[in-house]
C-alpha cells in the first residue's frame, strides 16, 4: 500500500484559490491512479477529481469542472489539486486517494489508500 499525506488546505474567501498537495511514499507512485475526494458536514464522501497513472487522462465531477485542475508529478511522488474560483459549497474535508485504476476512484469503497484529510473552508 502507498502512504499518502495531504497539505495545503486552509481558509479562503469566495472567489479565491488554493492548491492542495498529496505526497506519496511506500510503493511505486506511478503504479497508481490518484484522486481527490471531499466530505462536507452531514454529507457522504464523494469523488472530486482523478488522474491516470501517467497523467494522460483526468476526471472531474461536474460541480468543479472549469474551476479545479488535478495534476501529478511522478518524479516527486506528488499529486496536486489546483482549486480556483472557490465557492462556499466547496467547503469540506479533502482527502487524497490512490487506486489501481481511475474507475476505482469513483467510489470510496474501491480506494486502495487514503490520506488523513485537509480542511478547506471557503467564506462568503
Amino acid at each position: 500500500q502507498v502512504q499518502l499525506e495531504e497539505s495545503g488546505g486552509g481558509l479562503v474567501q469566495a472567489g479565491g484559490s488554493l492548491r492542495l498537495s498529496c505526497a506519496a511514499s511506500g510503493r511505486t507512485f506511478s503504479n497508481y491512479a490518484m484522486g481527490w475526494f471531499r466530505q462536507a458536514p452531514g454529507k457522504e464522501r464523494a469523488s472530486v477529481a482523478s488522474i491516470s497513472p501517467y497523467g494522460g487522462a483526468t476526471y472531474y465531477v461536474d460541480s468543479v469542472k472549469g474551476r479545479f485542475t488535478i495534476s501529478r508529478d511522478n518524479a516527486k511522488n506528488t499529486v496536486y489539486l489546483q482549486m480556483n474560483s472557490l465557492k462556499p459549497e466547496d467547503t469540506a474535508l479533502y482527502y487524497c486517494a490512490a487506486g489501481a485504476y481511475m474507475a476505482s476512484l469513483l467510489r470510496e469503497s474501491n480506494v486502495a489508500s487514503w490520506g488523513q484529510g485537509t480542511q478547506v473552508t471557503v467564506s462568503s
